[in-house]
């Protein structure tokens, strides 16, 4: 049930009937009319600017429509009133019985309550994290993983057909990096001095790879040529390497759909069949690139390269997919990526990159276009930087990683359920500190036991309920007279739950999860402030035992809350607390 979806139908046959009685011209479009909470809630409790954007094609004067229409609205038995305000909007209150009616719905529907129909079943691939096998998952890693994932989840419910999907980037040089780094660690499992020069990865994550090499292998490799071992450890190493990556993924609760290799487009005909589709559109060519920004001439040196026309698709400039000695560029095998994801149907393709890969939007988004002629959008997400912080200070690097701060140390320190919730208390594209300290705080200022401690709190008032012999089941609750809901304490947590399907659709459009920890956050903040009240008014206390009836009304409007709370911080990837310990 989405009441303010139900409000705006109303809306809309009321404005379907001032056409038909002459008020209106026929032929009106009507997609920019919208219902909506007012900014200040002292309006009311939805505003429709119908007459606002209908007043100049219809060629009359807002506040004309305005007073008809709000006529037309007064006669629904859910309207209290329908009020003419300022040049033309019109502010509506509902009476009690339409927020009662949210939340039957909410107990009805259970953790389903607010899922859309929004996606319509379009299959949408959200690919995230992608990190180089080279090591185990840093923190921006985790920011990545945790936006993607609640992404994924938050347009699964919204109606989407989502695929949840990571690039393995083992095509490259950096996998022969790591392959000599582990041939490092594997000779000194074997007793030998070892030094690890600039370029290979000196971490102790790679101290088990390489005894495990050895286990594998015995000394088969030892004092052998590069060339002899060297494709052998690689795939050893990238095997080693990935199975950690799942390991953490795994330990923050990410799964993914599928696990796609940049390796198996090389030598396979793949890149070359996603150039050809280019080629045949009359987009690749022969040319040479001008000197890049902050290049001289003399620094620069010309040379004839395969380019694709990316400035046809927004780009700045033409990017080059083939060099001159007939090696790929890193674009190539990207391009084929996504020629894959294009021909696999999906209708809509989102990228979470790293804030290092601005510079990449632009060309990844003309390539998309040009692939499927305009016909499936790609949208990139960029993620903003993590600064970790303790006692005050910023959290010193991992020994175990040698260079950064891992996604294990992380939630090892505090829990998935925290790590998640508090990376997505910014939006992707904003910086986020992370205080190992204040998010292990249990106070109002620390959003995730704010909100978990409302759900707990739910659950324990429920608990309580059962011992007193009350009936406390979603199935009783549903059919309990809820009209004893009348307080302004009660109606605005009412109120808040009945938002909660249309924010599921603002967050979806929007693709921005962050905005599901921001509602929880008010949600709580509702129910806390009605639950404190009740110490001073015990008319609002949610169990007396001299009003059973009473008492199962504000038991249904806690356990709606704790619904949606459930969902959301389903959506967020977070479990909802039973009890706080």
């Amino acid at each position: 049930m989405n009441l303010f979806s139900e409000m705006h139908g109303t809306v809309a046959a009321a404005l379907d009937a001032l056409v038909a009685d002459g008020t209106l011209p026929a032929g009106l479009d009507t997609a920019a009319v919208t219902v909506e909470p007012p900014r200040d809630p002292a309006h009311g409790d939805m505003a429709t600017n119908a007459a606002m954007v209908l007043a100049k094609p219809a060629g009359l004067k807002p506040r004309a429509i305005a007073e008809a229409l709000a006529d037309r609205l007064a006669a629904d038995p859910r309207v209290a009133t329908a009020e003419v305000a300022g040049p033309g909007f019109i502010n509506l209150r509902l009476d009690p019985s339409a927020w009662h009616g949210v939340l039957a719905a909410a107990l009805g529907e259970g953790r389903d309550f607010g899922r859309s129909a929004l996606g319509q079943g379009l299959k949408v691939d959200v690919e995230y994290v992608s990190a180089n096998p080279t090591g185990p998952l840093h923190v921006g890693h985790t920011r990545g993983a945790v936006f993607g994932d609640a992404l994924a989840r938050l347009l699964d419910f919204a109606g989407y057909d989502v695929t949840r999907e990571y690039y393995i980037n083992d095509g490259g040089a950096q996998v022969d990096v790591l392959a000599r780094s582990v041939y490092l660690r594997y000779l000194e499992a074997h007793g030998q001095e070892v030094a690890f020069e600039d370029g290979t990865y000196p971490g102790d994550y790679l101290v088990p790879v390489g005894e495990a090499l050895k286990a594998e292998v015995g000394d088969a490799y030892v004092g052998r040529p590069e060339a002899e071992w060297l494709a052998p450890v690689r795939a050893f190493a990238t095997d080693a390497m990935m199975a950690l990556i799942r390991d953490d993924l795994k330990a923050l609760g990410v799964e993914m759909d599928v696990f796609f290799s940049e390796k198996s487009l090389y030598g396979t005909g793949r890149i070359e069949a996603a150039l050809d589709s280019l080629r045949e559109k009359g987009l690749l060519y022969e040319g040479v690139l001008e000197p890049p920004k902050g290049k001289t001439p003399e620094d620069w040196e010309p040379r004839e390269q395969t380019l694709f026309r990316s400035t046809d698709y927004g780009d700045d400039v033409d990017r080059p997919v083939m060099k001159s000695d007939g090696s790929w560029t890193y674009f190539a095998p990207d391009i084929a990526y996504h020629h894959d994801k294009v021909e696999r149907g999906f209708d809509w393709l989102i990228d979470v990159f790293g804030a290092d890969h601005g510079g990449y939007v632009k060309r990844m988004k003309a390539a998309v276009a040009a692939l499927s002629q305009d016909a499936v959008p790609l949208d990139v997400k960029l993620m903003q930087l993590v600064k970790l912080y303790k006692g005050g200070e910023p959290f010193k690097m991992s020994k175990r990683a040698g260079t950064f701060v891992t996604l294990r140390d992380v939630v090892d320190e505090v829990g998935p359920d925290v790590t998640r919730f508090v990376m997505l208390t910014r939006k992707n594209d904003a910086p986020l500190d992370f205080d190992f300290d204040k998010v292990l705080e249990q106070s109002k200022d620390n959003p995730v036991f704010y909100v978990q401690y409302a759900h707990a709190r739910v659950c324990s008032l429920l608990r309580k309920a059962e011992a007193a012999g009350l009936p406390a089941s979603d199935a009783a609750l549903r059919g309990a007279d809820l009209s004893a809901l009348g307080h302004e304490a009660e109606l605005a947590l009412a109120r808040k739950i009945a938002e909660w399907p249309r924010l599921v659709e603002i967050a979806g459009r929007s693709c921005e999860p962050h905005r599901v920890a921001f509602y929880l956050y008010d949600l709580a903040s509702e129910l806390h402030a009605l639950w404190n009240r009740g110490h001073d008014e015990p008319a609002l206390r949610f169990l007396q035992e001299d009003d059973p009836a009473g008492s199962a009304a504000r038991l249904a409007l806690a356990r709606a809350s704790a619904v949606v709370i459930s969902a959301g911080l389903g959506i967020l990837g977070v479990t909802p607390a039973e009890e706080m310990r």
